[in-house]
C-alpha cells in the first residue's frame, strides 16, 4: 500500500505506512539507522489482527524528504516529526510508541515534554537508550568496567563525527539487506542518518539533561546486541522512569527484523497490561 505523507513543522514531508486492524489500538513505530520503515514489516504482520500499526520513514530515510543540513536532524526536529505523525494518525486518542535503535534514542526526551507525553499511552524501547541517561550512568564509579565495554561497543559513533569520511565509506560499501525479512536499505538511508549522530550525540554526552518519563515504559533487551550492552539498556533508565518494565530476549541488534516473534511476545504482554480493551470496544461501535 502506498504511504500517505504528513508535513512536519519545517515543511519536511514524512512517508507514513499503515497496516493491521483499524479498530485496534494505534502503535506508532519509529525505526533506527540505517533502516527505513520496512524494518518493522515482520512485527507488523504478526500483530496485524490486534493493532493498527503505523510506521513512518524518519527524515532522510525511505520515501520521506531528505534535508541536507545537519541542523535539520536535531532532536527537536525529530520531536516535531513525531508530533505531526501522531496528530495525523490518532488525533483523538493516545498512541503506543515503539522505537528501535535511533528510533528509540530520539524518543526519550520528547516523552518528558507535556505536548508529547499527553499523546502517548505507552512506550517500548528496543536497543535505543537515552544518550542523556547513558551519559549519567557511565559516569558512576560502580559502572566503570561496564562503561568501558559500552564505549568500545559505541566507538563507531565517534567515527561518525569525522567530516565526509563516513559518507565516502558507506557509499562504497555494498547495500546490505537484513538477514531476517531482507528489506532493502538505500544509499540515502545510510548517508543521511549519519547526521543524527553529528547533530545530537556529543552534546548529550557532554552536558546530559536526563529526561523523566511518566508513561508506562517497556525496555526490550536483546542479550546478544553488539552495540547496546544489556547493563546500560536495563540500568540507565531506572532513576528516570516512573513505571519501568524490562524484558530480556535472545537475539542481536536487529532482532525486530530477524526474529519478530521474540519481540511480539513481550510487546503483546505489555499492551495487555496497559490497554483498556473493554473501554476501547464500548467507545467504538464497529469494534463490538
Amino acid at each position: 500500500m502506498a504511504p500517505r505523507f504528513v508535513t512536519s513543522s519545517d515543511g519536511v514531508r514524512l512517508a507514513v505506512h499503515e497496516s493491521g486492524n483499524p479498530e485496534g489500538p494505534t502503535v506508532v513505530a519509529v525505526h533506527g539507522y540505517p533502516d527505513n520503515h520496512a524494518v518493522w514489516d515482520g512485527l507488523a504482520a504478526r500483530l496485524a489482527t490486534e493493532v493498527r500499526f503505523v510506521a513512518y520513514d524518519v527524515r532522510g530515510a525511505g520515501a520521506s524528504d531528505k534535508p541536507r543540513s545537519r541542523a535539520a536532524y536535531r532532536n527537536e526536529r525529530l520531536a516535531d516529526d513525531l508530533a505531526a505523525v501522531i496528530d495525523a494518525v490518532s488525533p483523538d486518542a493516545p498512541v503506543h510508541l515503539l522505537g528501535h535503535d535511533w528510533g528509540s534514542c530520539q524518543l526519550w526526551r520528547p516523552l518528558s515534554e507535556p505536548r508529547i507525553a499527553a499523546r502517548v499511552a505507552t512506550f517500548t524501547s528496543i536497543s535505543g537508550p537515552s544518550f542523556d541517561h547513558a551519559a549519567v550512568w557511565m559516569r558512576e564509579r560502580s559502572h566503570r568496567a561496564a562503561s568501558l565495554r559500552q564505549l568500545l561497543a559505541s566507538s563507531y559513533m565517534l567515527a561518525f563525527q569525522v567530516p565526509r569520511l563516513p559518507e565516502a565509506v558507506v557509499r562504497r560499501a555494498p547495500i546490505e539487506r537484513s538477514v531476517g525479512d531482507r528489506f532493502p536499505r538505500s544509499e540515502a538511508d545510510k548517508v543521511n542518518g549519519i547526521n543524527l549522530y553529528r547533530a545530537n550525540v556529543l552534546g548529550a554526552l557532554r552536558r546530559p539533561r536526563p529526561p523523566r518519563v511518566g508513561v508506562p515504559t517497556l525496555v526490550i533487551v536483546p542479550l546478544e546486541d553488539p552495540f547496546v550492552r544489556p547493563e546500560i539498556a536495563m540500568q540507565a533508565p531506572v532513576p528516570y522512569v516512573a513505571d519501568l518494565t524490562v524484558a530480556e530476549v535472545p537475539g542481536g541488534h536487529w532482532v525486530v527484523a530477524e526474529e519478530p516473534d521474540v519481540v511480539a511476545t513481550p510487546f503483546r504482554a505489555f499492551l495487555a497490561r496497559n490497554v483498556n480493551w473493554r473501554r476501547m470496544r464500548d467507545s467504538n461501535p464497529r469494534g463490538r
